[in-house]
């Protein structure tokens, strides 16, 4: 059972290295905002504790009736669970993560994986909240989610939207951090190119940021590691357009906003892949800025399950 629309909630954003809470009034408006560092070396246990404060923070006179979390990893709606996770939080694929916040806050919990929760709100800007919509993360990994006529879409244990373990030509024989090779994340997520900057025979950089720099100067290499990065997502985004018929494609995360040269490169492949009928459909930038995820949290106490204290549901 989901909670009430118009109820208080609280919205909590797990990531890799941070937190991020905020407080949501019967009206959606944020009242409050916390944010703290996410203790990912110290294990499950500490995240979970982290969580529970972070939500005390924001609501210290204990309005809100549910809790929403948007967490890293696969996340299992059903059983409140992380299917499996990268290393980036130690421990953190088998966490009960439902009823380990109910727990710890006694108040009812519904959870989802971050993008699934951060394109919620995308898709209810769609008319009447019925639409298709095809939603992609580029950043540190590359994440994404799939609605189809206005239904969020999870699959078994959760795996759905994960469209950065799709094959690409691009990331022929490159391992995965999945543990396969040849998967989109890695040639496109930063990381990724980063990494074919390096093998093109660019100098040694540490980060995304570093090389768009030099892109910018002119630098070959620095100009097709980007290029190439973002044509393979516009490839895997385009022939994904043709099998599911998105009403609107949106293309988020920190990659994208390196700039023309990245963008440019991504929507160019992405139309050249294109049927004729969805000739006129261009990936757009996500709508919702700095609370996207966290109003996208609240928002799953509305539409999921509610995994409660004591392990009810």
């Amino acid at each position: 059972m989901s909670a009430a629309p118009g109820a208080v909630v609280i919205g909590l954003d797990l990531g890799g290295t941070k937190i991020a809470a905020a407080l949501f009034a019967a009206d959606g408006t944020v009242t409050a905002r916390h944010a703290r560092p996410t203790p990912a070396r110290e294990g499950a246990a500490a995240v979970l504790d982290a969580l529970a404060l972070a939500a005390a923070e924001v609501d210290p006179d204990r309005r809100a009736t549910a809790i929403g979390v948007a967490a890293a990893g696969v996340v299992d709606v059903r059983s409140g669970r992380i299917t499996s996770a990268t290393d980036a939080i130690r421990d953190w694929a088998g966490t009960p993560l439902g009823t380990g916040l109910a727990d710890r806050t006694g108040l009812p919990v519904a959870c989802d994986n971050d993008v699934r929760a951060t394109a919620g709100p995308e898709l209810a800007a769609l008319p009447e909240g019925r639409g298709s919509l095809l939603f992609a993360a580029v950043g540190t990994g590359v994440g994404g989610a799939i609605a189809v006529d206005g239904r969020m879409l999870h699959g078994a244990y959760g795996v759905a939207g994960h469209l950065g373990h799709l094959t690409s030509a691009e990331a022929a024989d490159l391992p995965c951090t999945c543990g396969a090779v040849g998967h989109l994340e890695a040639v496109a997520s930063g990381p990724g190119i980063t990494a074919l900057y390096a093998r093109l025979g660019g100098a040694a950089a540490a980060r995304l940021e570093t090389v768009a720099a030099r892109a910018a100067r002119g630098e070959e290499p620095a100009v097709r590691a980007i290029t190439t990065g973002a044509a393979a997502a516009g490839r895997v985004l385009g022939g994904l357009a043709n099998a599911l018929g998105p009403d609107r494609v949106v293309v988020g995360g920190g990659v994208p906003r390196i700039g023309p040269l990245y963008t440019d490169a991504l929507t160019a492949a992405f139309t050249a892949e294109l049927m004729p009928a969805l000739r006129g459909l261009t990936p757009e930038p996500p709508l919702f800025g700095h609370d996207a995820a966290t109003l996208g949290a609240a928002a799953l106490t509305t539409a999921l399950p509610l995994h409660r204290p004591g392990g009810r549901s």
